[in-house]
């Protein structure tokens, strides 16, 4: 059984409530939904103001570790929808935007460095490999009960890096936040050889062509 057939459906009530549009760009049609992002990740809050929006944002509570012989897409989904659906239960007649990254180079995952030395190993172990950046997206309607959900695959070839080289982008940059020790949209971009995707934000943190084309189907038009 697929998991989106595990999904099950969500009681909530209804009230009237509002999506923040941050510019002139968005126009949301749907008056009574209210945008909601399920994460408090500022790369993610940062490319939804891209595109005109600016979600009230709540930090889901869920066990993010992986399950025993999960494929690393697999973790992915099933934490995005699991923090979509672990706000919806407390957020009714809203629209709620749950993501999540997964970093793996072949079989070894690639987590938040956290620090210096960590950060160093990662991006030693990475230097003239492809890593794989697996990003998912679930958006929920807890009004309708409408549930969409992708998995977007990001590849990254790194550059043969030496140490200095690592050091010197370490210091610079800081990313001991970001899956793979890289932050793409910033310094780390030098790190890269190569870079495919079918949604270029998705690196990031966020699908945006995907999520935009989900956000229409509620009626919310962007721009």
């Amino acid at each position: 059984m697929s998991l989106s057939e595990n999904i099950t459906e969500l009681g909530v009530s209804n009230y009237p409530t509002e999506i923040t549009i941050t510019n002139q760009y968005a126009h949301n049609v749907i008056n009574k939904n209210r945008l909601i992002l399920a994460s408090s990740s500022k790369y993610r809050q940062i490319l939804l103001k891209q595109i005109g929006l600016e979600p009230q944002c709540i930090a889901p509570e869920i066990d993010e570790n992986p399950l025993s012989h999960e494929l690393p897409e697999d973790t992915a989904l099933r934490l995005a929808i699991s923090k979509a659906r672990n706000v919806a239960a407390t957020s009714p007649n809203a629209i709620i935007i749950g993501s999540d990254q997964v970093a793996a180079m072949g079989h070894v995952r690639l987590g938040k460095p956290g620090n210096y030395d960590r950060a160093f190993e990662q991006l030693t172990q990475m230097s003239g490999q492809e890593v794989n950046f697996y990003t998912a997206l679930c958006v929920l309607d807890t009004k309708s009960q409408y549930i969409d959900h992708t998995c977007v695959t990001t590849t990254v070839r790194f550059r043969a890096l030496d140490a200095a080289s690592i050091d010197r982008y370490l210091r610079l940059d800081e990313p001991w936040d970001c899956a793979g020790s890289a932050k793409i949209e910033s310094l780390g971009i030098t790190l890269a050889e190569q870079v495919r995707s079918t949604d270029p934000s998705a690196l990031i943190g966020l699908p945006l062509i995907s999520l935009t084309t989900m956000l229409v189907k509620l009626g919310i038009q962007i721009p």
